[in-house]
């Protein structure tokens, strides 16, 4: 086997390894070799009369364990996966929606080159340096622009993210924070940040691995935190970055699952220390007429000390039961 390529059921995949370098906008694009991907916006909005909302925009490309030489349009060569999620404390729960699509007949694709990925009228895409969503879900609707104020971070070395001790387990990754979000909420209009990541990858955990922690905090100097950690599947650290760690602080059970997230933590990311407090408890998504699993996904405030310093979200996955690619 070729030292770049990972095989999965027969077919070859590309590896992500160290020292590729990462252009712009080339990279804002789609990269259909890659076994998945995806482009996943979460952010903190607020009403003109004040009150406080969480949202998040993630669409999913993956590339299917099969290799046909069908020259059918409905042939499965490209799935498209989106997942949107509204916190609002009134409601008391996480209001979410899912769609999945093959990309057939331009129901469902995803552009190279630039930011465009859409599921029938669901839509992400990047023009002229500012991304747009457009979301009609189920009981709630998103309409927003974005505005990045700072540069592009890649994150890893230089864009090359490890998640694993195996040489296949990596993605690439970037990040954009610091977005400045416009737009309507279920028609109110609303103001906030937000937070992008892009990440692609054939392998992105090990075999032993449950699921992750992860967290993107837009701090309110104008600076930023991502922060992950990989567990096992007997709860343990299988992989973290140096000096990264999530120590739990409080637990929230759901009435409907039964599991159990650590919706409260301290973490510790080198030198700097933050404790994570959510909007809401119940932020807990369903996404098993999607992507199968079942995790939590939410808006949280970052506080050193008693003071708050920044808002995010937090990940929590593979609680339910761990997760699969």
């Amino acid at each position: 086997m070729n030292r770049r390529q990972f095989l999965a059921a027969g077919i070859a995949y590309p590896l992500v390894t160290p020292g590729y370098r990462l252009r712009f906008p080339r990279d804002h694009g789609a990269h259909p070799d890659f076994r998945q991907e995806w482009w996943y916006v979460t952010g903190w909005l607020k009403t003109a009369q004040g009150q406080d909302l969480g949202f998040q925009v993630t669409f999913f490309r993956a590339r299917p364990d099969i290799e046909t030489s069908n020259p059918s349009a409905f042939t499965p060569r490209q799935l498209i996966l989106a997942h949107a999620a509204l916190s609002d404390p009134r409601h008391g729960r996480l209001r979410h929606d899912e769609r999945a699509a093959r990309t057939a007949l331009e129901l469902a694709g995803s552009r190279e080159g630039t930011t465009k990925v859409w599921v029938d009228d669901w839509v992400l895409d990047l023009s002229n340096d500012r991304y747009k969503t457009k979301i009609e879900a189920r009981d709630f609707s998103l309409d927003l622009e974005f505005d990045p104020l700072g540069a592009i971070v890649l994150q890893g070395d230089a864009g090359f993210s490890r998640k694993g001790n195996g040489p296949e387990e990596a993605s690439y990754y970037y990040s954009r924070p610091q977005l400045m979000v416009r737009g309507t909420a279920s028609g109110s209009a609303v103001t906030g940040t937000a937070w992008l990541d892009h990440e692609w990858s054939s392998q992105y955990m090990a075999a032993g691995a449950a699921g992750w922690d992860w967290c993107g905090i837009n701090l309110d100097g104008g600076d930023s935190l991502m922060a992950f950690r990989m567990r096992g599947k007997d709860g343990a650290v299988l992989f973290a970055p140096d000096g990264v760690t999530f120590q739990p602080l409080r637990t929230w059970k759901s009435p409907r699952t039964g599991t159990s997230y650590p919706v409260s933590m301290l973490v510790t990311s080198k030198n700097r220390q933050f404790v994570l407090e959510p909007l809401m408890d119940d932020q807990e998504l369903d996404a098993r007429a999607s992507t199968g699993t079942i995790y939590w996904e939410g808006a949280v405030k970052a506080y050193k000390g008693s003071a708050p310093v920044g808002r995010g979200y937090l990940e929590l996955t593979g609680y339910w039961r761990p997760m699969r690619f």
